[in-house]
């Protein structure tokens, strides 16, 4: 299962091992990081599993067709304090190729640009 490190608005950080083939947001919900609700359980109709994924696993995270979708985009529209790096963690499905990854929930600093 690969580490992922969530980092949390008050400065803290949580480290989980992920079972592979779960999406991000399922992960986040059933470790009890309370800043990602998933609301709509991963079907793209809220923003409440919004998060920053670390620049150097942005293009990891993405679809086979490096963009994501439509719905996301619309979806992201409602989110509070969108960033590039920006993603709705329901649509990331963890992979051995995430071992070590870094996000953070919305409103957290980060020296991400």
């Amino acid at each position: 299962m690969p580490k992922i490190t969530f980092l949390l608005k008050d400065g803290s950080e949580k480290i989980i091992d992920a079972p592979v083939g779960l999406s991000l947001m399922e992960v986040a919900v059933k470790e009890g990081i309370e800043a990602i609700e998933g609301t709509c359980g991963g079907g793209l109709a809220c923003a409440t599993c919004h998060l920053y994924v670390q620049p150097e696993f942005k293009d990891i995270t993405m679809p086979d067709d490096g963009e994501i979708s439509e719905d996301e985009e619309d979806m992201l529209d409602l989110a509070f304090d969108v960033r590039p790096q920006s993603r709705l963690c329901c649509q990331i499905i963890v992979s051995d190729e995430l071992e070590n990854m870094v996000v953070a929930v919305p409103g957290t600093d980060t020296d991400w640009s």
